[in-house]
């Protein structure tokens, strides 16, 4: 194991003393999910060979999807892929009329990572990159860098919106040509959806259109075009927390993201997308619910469908859906020691016997919930060790028993209540609780 910074350290406690999940030094806790990790690294694989891939990360809360979706970001980092990760939101969702599908793609554009600026915002360093190696074609074939850039980008006249997409990228040369820091930071804003208007758009760039609601989607086809002319292997987009669109209370609303939902898969599915990869991020409930669910959309139903034989311990991986199998006490034994290595020094740690005494405390009061959804369990551990550190007299076995863990329920969709009567119109996205 590589040894661990000590930026690297203070991002991972402070996340999971958060419950969080860290964005750095992720290999320096994970257990399990081998044949998971195994099967998604063929998938990064795929895309980086121009193919492309889908998945649906599905696991109860607090059971570790959003580190699984994660790590697969930082081994995509590491294939020399781009990424773009953003988690739904009532504001931001797949589909939409008024301007939430935008909201979302901006929020990914703004976290757009590389290997070298793997925190986000990383979208003008891959613009930079591809109009610098325009240049230093050019001045090899002694022509104008815009000449490069139409021919690098001439293809992209052939998908939806790649005109417009190409123009942009032309004007983000003339203002790094001229020294227009607007025209280059215009030309971002519109590469990052942040234009809410045409009108806006054509001033500041001459072009027609923006991303809007109806576009998403194409716009990520584009991105993936345009990173691999900038030389990366291709992009990555993750969208976690899906179950946003289960609670949607209109029907309406929910069956337009599924179709948004279903439209990728099958390009993905039937070899439409290139260099192109997706991960989404859910709950057993999200995908199986027959009534709000994408199992309540029967073209979904049937292309994420168990495969029948994957039974009695059987499991089958090359499906679009990737279940999170439960860890076991043996895995979160694991995943305590490293946090623990993570946290102290091999002369202060805790003894094995601490961590089996802390386990048995939570399996009193939490039962399996303790080790099948970890979160607050670590959280709770990492809280117990923050305060043997700061109070070198205190003993951990004085500490065990009074140490307070519950279940990990996350938002239960008990609480989401079916609506009755009149659906809203449009794309009301009002979420109804119980009180």
């Amino acid at each position: 194991m590589s040894k661990l910074k000590p930026r690297e350290r203070d991002a991972i406690v402070q996340a999971l003393r958060a419950g969080v999940v860290p964005k750095l030094g992720l290999r320096h806790i994970q257990v399990g999910r081998v044949r998971e990790i195994e099967e998604l690294v063929k998938d990064m694989e795929r895309i980086a060979d121009g193919g492309s891939a889908i998945r649906f990360v599905i696991g109860e809360y607090g059971s570790g999807k959003t580190f699984f979706m994660n790590l697969i970001r930082l081994v995509a980092l590491e294939k020399g892929l781009v990424v773009m990760f953003a988690d739904l939101a009532p504001d931001r969702r797949i589909h939409a009329t008024g301007g939430q599908a935008r909201g979302l793609y901006a929020e990914m554009a703004r976290n757009l990572s590389t290997r070298t600026k793997p925190d986000g915002g990383a979208l003008a360093s891959v613009v930079e990159r591809f109009v610098s190696q325009a240049h230093r074609d050019a001045e090899e074939k002694d022509v104008p860098t815009g000449t490069i850039i139409r021919e690098r980008l001439a293809h992209f006249e052939e998908l939806t919106g790649g005109f417009e997409f190409a123009e942009v990228i032309r004007r983000y040369w003339e203002g790094h040509e001229n020294g227009d820091d607007e025209l280059k930071s215009a030309a971002l804003r519109w590469l990052r959806g942040e234009f809410a208007t045409r009108t806006d758009a054509r001033k500041a760039l001459g072009v027609r259109t923006i991303v809007d609601d109806a576009s998403v989607y194409d716009h990520l086809k584009l991105m993936s075009a345009f990173v691999c002319e900038a030389g990366y292997k291709g992009l990555l987009v993750g969208f976690d927390e899906m179950v946003n669109l289960f609670k949607l209370t209109s029907s309406q609303a929910r069956t337009a993201n599924y179709e948004q939902i279903l439209r990728i898969l099958n390009d993905v599915l039937q070899g439409s997308a290139e260099n192109l990869g997706f991960l989404m991020g859910g709950t057993p409930e999200f995908l199986m619910n027959t009534r709000r669910g994408l199992y309540s959309y029967e073209a979904l139903q049937s292309r994420l469908a168990e495969n029948t034989f994957a039974r009695d311990g059987l499991v089958d991986l090359s499906g679009p859906v990737v279940r999170l199998a439960s860890l076991t006490p043996e895995d979160l034994f694991v995943l305590l020691a490293n946090v623990r290595r993570v946290m102290q020094d091999d002369e202060t740690a805790l003894p094995d016997t601490a961590l089996e005494a802390f386990m048995n405390h939570c399996s009193d009061r939490i039962g399996e919930a303790y080790f099948r959804t970890p979160r607050n369990t670590v959280t709770a551990f990492v809280n117990l060790l923050s305060v043997l550190e700061q109070n070198p007299g205190v003993e951990w076995s004085d500490l065990i028993e009074k140490i307070d863990v519950s279940e990990d329920r996350g938002e239960d969709m008990g609480d989401v209540e079916e609506t009755t009567g009149a659906q809203p119109s449009g794309d009301d996205d009002l979420i109804s609780f119980k009180l």
